[in-house]
């Protein structure tokens, strides 16, 4: 892949269904304090956990577009739905540019696990993709690990709508996690990018000796290899800038937001 050194300073892009992707984001400035960020909330169109391949596909591919027009240097498919069902396909058609998918962390979870039990929460689309069985196939046949899939279906949409510390996310978080912990899983795989939002609620409902994990990140450190690899670090030292854009609600994405971070925009698309 041939690049340009003006290209260093253009921004890493991102996108998700909603504001999940903002955990990712976070992991990445944190790891990445130079580089210049674009992060693109496909609020209007979440969630994606529900939605045909087919659709998923059609989503990513425009946000892809749209990421790629304003400049980005890398696309991280900040979006578990996305990445199982729509990775390959933008690989395939946007071989100008690199991608970093996120898939659920079930592999470090699985061979670390002491139970060989370990318990996966994410969205339907990605716990019946073909890349997550293939992962889930060689641990359940090679590391005799038993995984215990649990949707969250609601737990995206409460998140959207600002109430996750409401009264009908706690119904939903003990509706699925209580039966992943009578079974005995010692790991919590976080299967959603949006899910580490609830992890506080999380630790009050599993005992304590049982850890969560996500990918966060791990994602972050691929993307740092990956610029590296291509010489597209931004090893300028200027305060960088971070644009955070929506097609949905707004607010909600301000809700999430970094508090005193003057170099983040917000805006509706």
């Amino acid at each position: 892949m041939d690049t340009l050194n003006d290209k260093n300073t253009a921004p890493i892009g991102l996108f998700d269904s909603g504001v999940g992707g903002s955990t990712i984001w976070k992991e990445i400035v944190s790891l990445m304090p130079y580089e210049n960020t674009l992060f693109l909330a496909d609020n209007k169109n979440a969630p994606y956990g529900e939605k045909s391949r087919e659709a998923i596909i059609a989503l990513c591919d425009a946000n892809t577009q749209f990421l790629l027009d304003s400049g980005a240097k890398i696309i991280v498919v900040a979006c578990n739905t996305g990445t199982t069902n729509a990775i390959t396909y933008l690989r395939d058609k946007y071989k100008q540019i690199p991608f970093i998918g996120i898939e659920p962390a079930i592999k470090p979870a699985g061979l670390q696990s002491i139970t060989k039990k370990i318990g996966v929460l994410a969205t339907r689309r990605t716990l019946t993709s073909s890349l997550f069985a293939q992962t889930s196939e060689h641990l359940k046949q090679e590391e005799q690990v038993q995984i215990i899939e649990q949707v969250g279906e609601g737990l995206v949409d409460l998140i959207e709508a600002g109430a996750i510390e409401s009264p009908e996310m706690e119904v939903l978080l003990r509706k699925y996690l209580l039966p992943m912990v009578a079974q005995g899983i010692d790991y919590l795989v976080l299967g959603c990018t949006h899910y580490p939002y609830l992890l506080p609620q999380i630790q009050q409902i599993i005992p304590s000796h049982i850890k969560v994990i996500d990918s966060g990140y791990a994602v972050a450190k691929q993307t740092r290899n990956i610029l590296a690899k291509y010489h597209l670090l931004n090893e300028k030292t200027t305060t960088p800038s971070h644009l955070w854009i929506t097609n949905g609600n707004l607010p909600i994405l301000e809700m999430f937001a970094p508090k005193n971070m003057p170099n983040l925009q917000i805006k509706k698309m």
